[in-house]
């Protein structure tokens, strides 16, 4: 997949991750359009970068949406690559003190079926494009949970299935690439209050790891941590399980 002369299209791109993605095809001559529902954080964002078009969007929000699509269709229908990084997540446990119901949908909802919904109306206009991609920003916890994100883990789970059979599905018969990214714990805003600032990695890291990955076409994306987890899990999921969930005695076999 190309890394210069795209039309970039990055969800949540106003902090975080999403912004160090910006900031990095930014700096490789791509036009990026970045979305979020703060305007004022938004132009902030948009300040730090060249060749951008800030759009103040949530995505959730099914009439917003279509909004969205059709300007894309009409002021970008040069638009090639979307990256899916807006996202929501609960800290809590599963004790019956918190309404697990409700944060479920919430997560389930902005994290997982926002994006099937986005991807699936912008998918003609990829078609179009000679070069395409859609990246999906998953989590370590959707390979292996930690009982601190269980609603948020499960979320995450479904996403990455749901890319891997998106990516199956578009490699039979069109030129539209499917990237995974699956980030550990990462220093941002974001994670702060599960102690990001202390043991997670820099947000750079994983935008940089996913420009490495576009020009190598590697298609998931096993960033920091998240590889040795994978790693172990394939060697022994219960062992996997405890080094997700430290000083938790588990009743796994």
């Amino acid at each position: 997949m190309k890394t210069t002369g795209n039309t970039i299209l990055i969800t949540g791109g106003s902090a975080g991750i999403g912004l160090e993605f910006a900031k990095a095809f930014d700096a490789k001559g791509n036009h990026v359009i970045i979305t979020g529902r703060n305007g004022e954080r938004l132009q902030k964002a948009a300040a730090q970068l060249k060749n951008v078009t800030p759009i103040v969007y949530d995505v959730v929000d099914k009439k917003a949406t279509d909004e969205l699509v059709t300007r894309l269709q009409n002021e970008f229908p040069q638009l090639n690559v979307v990256i899916n990084n807006a996202g929501k997540a609960s800290y809590y446990n599963l004790d019956g003190d918190s309404d697990a119901a409700e944060l479920a949908e919430e997560e389930i909802t902005t994290n997982y079926l926002a994006i099937i919904r986005l991807n699936q109306k912008l998918l003609p206009l990829l078609q179009k494009a000679d070069s395409a991609a859609i990246v999906t920003v998953s989590s370590i916890a959707g390979l292996v949970p930690n009982h601190f994100l269980p609603t948020y883990a499960a979320s995450k789970a479904a996403l990455h299935s749901y890319t891997q059979s998106l990516r199956i599905t578009l490699g039979k018969s069109t030129n539209v690439k499917v990237f995974e990214i699956l980030p550990p714990l990462v220093d941002t805003e974001f994670s702060a209050e599960i102690g990001g600032a202390t043991n997670g990695i820099p947000p750079k890291q994983v935008a940089d790891d996913l420009v490495a990955a576009f020009e190598t076409d590697t298609y998931e994306i096993l960033t920091g941590r998240t590889a040795d987890i994978f790693n172990l899990f394939l060697s022994s999921p219960a062992a996997a399980l405890q080094a997700m969930n430290p000083g938790v005695e588990l009743n796994v076999a």
